[in-house]
């Protein structure tokens, strides 16, 4: 897709890659719809970019959901951006209701909702795009992140499903998967851990620019980072090495996830 002209919706734009996206994207000629909870920053990213409107709203509020939508539903859209998402790391028994909550409906539920209720909009324009931002965990189940996990595999599984219900329309399904990137998301004991395990950290900006790539390419899948993208095809179809290989990472990760209490 020819990005030049084209108006996409971003929900995240507020978070770190969402921001870096926008500039980029603005960069290229899009005019956009900033989507985010954080109002200052929405407001400060729509200072420095041309042609853009923001909207702020919580995806996990239902109130703000549907007058996100209500406000969306009055615009022609080329595209749909969904960058949004929540984390919380820590083991299974120290997750509260409501951070399992809340992370399955902002980054699972709210995508599903929003593709819905923009999809007529979609197939209306000669052509469009649908791009989700996943995650490499959204291919390999890791200790520490087991709700996240399951929203990502969630969300993976989606984008595979409407890729080939929209197979005949000119709606083109993308679905990136970035590795660990060192955005605010990630707590002070998730850097530490990633530093001690090795575990590599892209910057927002790279991420920001293969989401564009993927866009301009229309890359249906794109995973980010090696040798994750390679663990995350051994998982499909042998996960017991995968299993025996994370097995090793265990005790640091149970080190630091036992540390923490969810604070969504």
């Amino acid at each position: 897709m020819d990005i030049k002209g084209k108006r996409f919706v971003l929900t995240g734009a507020s978070g770190g890659i969402g921001q870096e996206l926008a500039k980029q994207l603005s960069y290229q000629g899009a005019s956009l719809v900033l989507v985010g909870r954080n109002a200052i920053a929405l407001n400060q990213l729509a200072a420095e970019l041309p042609d853009t409107i923001v909207i702020r709203a919580d995806l996990g509020c239902e109130l703000d959901f549907d007058y996100l939508v209500n406000q969306l539903k009055r615009m022609a859209l080329d595209g749909v951006i969904q960058a949004a998402g929540l984390n919380a790391f820590a083991t299974l028994d120290r997750l509260n209701k409501n951070a399992l909550d809340t992370m399955i409906q902002t980054n699972l539920l709210a995508p599903m909702q929003l593709t819905q209720a923009l999809l007529p909009q979609l197939l209306a324009r000669p052509s469009a795009v649908l791009l989700n931002v996943g995650s490499t965990l959204g291919s390999i189940g890791y200790a520490g992140y087991s709700a996240y996990c399951a929203s990502k595999f969630g969300l993976r599984g989606f984008c595979e499903s409407m890729r080939r219900e929209l197979a005949s329309t000119d709606v083109r399904v993308l679905y990136v998967a970035p590795r660990a990137t060192a955005t605010e998301m990630n707590s002070d004991a998730v850097t530490k851990m990633n530093r001690q395990l090795g575990v590599a950290m892209d910057s927002p900006k790279f991420v920001a620019a293969q989401i564009v790539r993927a866009i301009e390419q229309e890359s249906a899948v794109t995973y980010l980072g090696w040798p994750e993208k390679l663990f995350a095809r051994i998982n499909g179809v042998a996960p017991g090495l995968v299993d025996k290989s994370l097995a090793k990472q265990l005790p640091t990760i149970q080190t630091y996830a036992k540390q923490q209490h969810s604070a969504l």
